[in-house]
């Protein structure tokens, strides 16, 4: 029941959250799977425009959210019981990453937004593409112009391709999800290679483990 309502939660908003912005400027591909060089990634919304590329993660979370843009995992806090989760800015960055990759294009053309839908209370400082209402708004904010109106139509052209691709599909996502979460050789959140390191400093001193070779801009860990 709780995977149906978040599944309708998110349905829902994508109806209603793009209805002040104008679908000519804006240009919207839903639910896209993305090939990497480590599998698959789903992406929630992109948005192609003479502004950039939006890349939204959409989050529907109630009460209390708790995070900071360096840690690996967020926690929500609801009904006093605490849940934690990935930290969205790190997963939009792999999808970012994983776009730029097969568009053949540069990251600095895309702007990552985090959306949280649903009752969600921010109770520690956000950075500013972090945001629970006004996502149209936010999105407008962006003047800057970046793309010729002939490469965002290319863009949205390369995605719709994608999306109609028949092996792209969920399922094939799924197994490539399990997989990537399983591997000792690629990082999961980003698909860079993990590399062996030591412990400097604190009780795990002089242990070794598993980090990503994009640190710091990543900062995914593993346990040996």
């Amino acid at each position: 029941m709780g995977v149906l309502k978040g599944w309708f939660g998110e349905k829902m908003a994508s109806v209603g959250m793009w209805a002040f912005l104008d679908s000519r400027v804006y240009l919207r591909i839903h639910d896209l799977i993305v090939p990497t060089r480590s599998g698959t990634t789903q992406i929630d919304h992109i948005l192609v425009s003479c502004y950039g590329i939006f890349v939204v993660e959409t989050k529907n979370y109630n009460g209390w959210i708790f995070g900071d843009p360096k840690q690996a995992r967020w926690t929500q806090v609801l009904y006093g019981k605490k849940h934690s989760f990935q930290n969205p800015l790190r997963q939009n960055y792999r999808h970012i990453k994983c776009l730029s990759e097969c568009l053949g294009l540069s990251e600095n053309y895309f702007h990552s937004i985090i959306f949280f839908i649903g009752d969600a209370v921010f109770k520690t400082s956000m950075p500013p593409n972090v945001v629970n209402e006004r996502l149209a708004r936010h999105i407008g904010s962006y003047r800057e112009l970046m793309l010729s109106s002939d490469e965002v139509s290319s863009v949205y052209r390369r995605l719709q391709e994608l999306k109609a691709t028949p092996t792209l599909t969920r399922s094939t996502h799924m197994n490539s999800l399990k997989a990537r979460h399983k591997s000792n050789t690629t990082c999961p959140n980003c698909g860079a290679p993990l590399v062996t390191r030591t412990a400097r400093r604190g009780a795990n001193a002089g242990n070794q483990f598993l980090g990503c070779s994009q640190y710091p801009k990543c900062r995914f860990t593993r346990t040996l």
